[in-house]
């Protein structure tokens, strides 16, 4: 668990703590995404050991920048490790959504799958994998951790690091992030990461 709780980190600490806990758990935890999986959504897929998308309709993103704060549940760290440092910092500070070809392509997820296809293709790996001797399914998870899985320290500084963010924010951006949002209703999540470029 992590160090040091400070009344002002608690939501984000636990938030980052829940999905450490996915990430060093026992078992082999498998991400299906359909649909949108922004900021935290996305930050516990990362947490998954195995993450497979929709083709049809999925968007990921971490839309935390463009807000002013930081991707603080893992989001920085375990992106950088999976796709790069140069993609990571793309992702990151543009606030894109990106559809499941690109993230196939970028390393983010493990597979885009053709949305009829998903649910079996997940279903019938689960199972193969629940076959096999659990022990050495475990080993093998535990002995991958050791070049795969983030510092909870590097984690502890991103959270650490928003409050300065909230106090420099401009207002402004804010004010008007928010009133983009009143104006389009549902249309500015569906797009999110386009509208958030104002």
């Amino acid at each position: 668990s992590f160090p040091t709780r400070r009344s002002s980190d608690l939501g984000v600490l636990k938030f980052a703590e829940i999905a450490d806990r996915i990430a060093h758990a026992p078992v082999i935890s498998i991400a299906l995404i359909r649909g949108r999986a922004r900021g935290g959504g996305n930050e516990v897929a990362l947490a998954c050991d195995l993450r497979f998308a929709s083709a049809k309709g999925t968007l990921l993103g971490q839309p935390e920048v463009p807000f002013g704060i930081l991707p603080a549940g893992g989001g920085i760290e375990r992106l950088s490790r999976l796709i790069g440092r140069a993609r990571a910092l793309e992702v990151v500070v543009s606030g894109l959504d990106y559809d499941a070809p690109t993230a196939e392509r970028y390393g983010w997820i493990n597979r885009a799958l053709p949305d009829d296809e998903i649910d079996d293709f997940v279903l019938g790996l689960a199972s193969r994998i629940a076959r096999f001797d659990q022990a050495a399914v475990i080993a093998a998870k535990r002995l991958l951790n050791r070049s795969g899985l983030v510092d909870q320290a590097d984690i502890l500084e991103t959270i650490r690091s928003i409050p300065n963010l909230l106090a420099t924010a401009s207002p402004d951006r804010r004010r008007r992030i928010a009133q983009r949002s009143a104006d389009l209703g549902p249309a500015f999540e569906l797009d999110l990461g386009t509208h958030l470029g104002l």
